[in-house]
């Protein structure tokens, strides 16, 4: 998956990576966009996500486990963080929180000290995660090695898959998506910024007022500009509530759409890439066989060829072509 080393995010589309074993079960990781991103509105994210847990759930596929990442390298757990997982609770549900892992991650950039007095009051403030834990969700660290990713998956893999609570809403509920928990928790607060902004207009225009009056010139053009700054940020607030509702029932009928346009284009092809495949897999047994004399590491390598093929065959599946397509509704590829 593509991450970012820059201020911006690169987690702007739903990721799915290629299918892998582990204990002998097939895992899929799909990974999507926070509502703080640098280059998508947050219901443009809602809106992605919904699209995706959606599908999934009309064609039969629920989800072993959700993980939500939090950096315990943060001072402090702000505005947008505490935002963001208000967000992800909303798309959970309670019932699904025992499949949940809260993990936190960047250990390496605090002190343990710090880091483990953090920790403590993440998950014993109200305001922060004590409540879903509670509710039986689990609080995990990851200390970035493959031994540490592999045990936190392995936590989720005997899960009884859950359905979420956007999930039930919109497919089993009928629900719009602004009717849904997330939906009206993301319209309250698109509201309420809005109601702000309309307080500061009014502070802006009785300064603009006192300016004229006392024909402060250089001080009204500053009003002036500011107030324009602040209609343009009320106009994509109200935008942005209406495209909430107004752009998913056309997204949704166009994802299904392309979904099925891509899995006709998929059944044409399959002959071909059969033969490709079993031509390819013929030449490196072949090959392997007949340098069965040479070095186990030679043998190790011949073995990799072969697993990295049979992986590249399988595409990732219904999950990768979801997202393929999902970046597709976007203009993300």
């Amino acid at each position: 998956m593509r991450i970012s080393s820059g201020l911006r995010s690169c987690t702007n589309v739903v990721q799915v990576a290629p299918p892998f074993m582990l204990d002998g079960r097939s895992v899929t990781l799909i990974d999507t966009p926070g509502f703080d991103d640098t280059t998508k509105s947050d219901t443009e994210i809602l809106r992605m996500i919904a699209l995706f847990l959606t599908e999934t759930y009309q064609h039969g596929k629920k989800l072993a486990g959700v993980i939500y990442i939090h950096r315990i390298s943060d001072f402090r757990m702000g505005g947008i963080s505490t935002r963001n997982f208000r967000m992800f609770r909303e798309l959970c549900g309670d019932s699904t929180l025992k499949n949940v892992i809260i993990l936190t991650n960047m250990w390496g950039q605090v002190g343990t000290d710090v880091g483990e007095a953090r920790e403590r009051e993440l998950a014993s403030d109200d305001l922060f995660f004590k409540p879903v834990l509670e509710k039986g969700a689990q609080m995990l660290r990851h200390d970035h090695t493959l031994e540490s990713a592999q045990a936190i998956i392995k936590r989720l893999l005997d899960n009884n898959p859950l359905v979420l609570q956007i999930q039930r809403e919109i497919v089993d509920e009928k629900k719009d998506i602004l009717q849904t928990s997330a939906g009206t928790e993301l319209n309250k607060e698109l509201l309420a910024e809005m109601e702000r902004h309309r307080k500061e207009m009014i502070d802006l225009q009785d300064e603009w007022q006192a300016a004229m009056n006392a024909k402060d010139e250089e001080t009204r053009r500053e009003i002036e500009a500011e107030a324009k700054k602040l209609q343009k940020e009320m106009s994509r607030i109200e935008a942005e509530s209406k495209n909430l509702a107004n752009n998913f029932q056309k997204e949704k009928a166009d994802l299904e759409q392309r979904l099925k346009d891509m899995d006709a284009e998929a059944k044409q092809e399959q002959q071909r890439l059969q033969e490709q495949y079993l031509n390819q897999m013929e030449e490196l047994e072949n090959q392997r066989r007949a340098d069965a004399d040479q070095s186990r590491e030679r043998q190790e390598e011949y073995s990799r060829q072969i697993a990295d093929l049979q992986r590249r065959r399988s595409g990732g599946g219904f999950f990768a072509s979801l997202g393929r397509a999902i970046d597709s509704l976007f203009g993300l590829h």
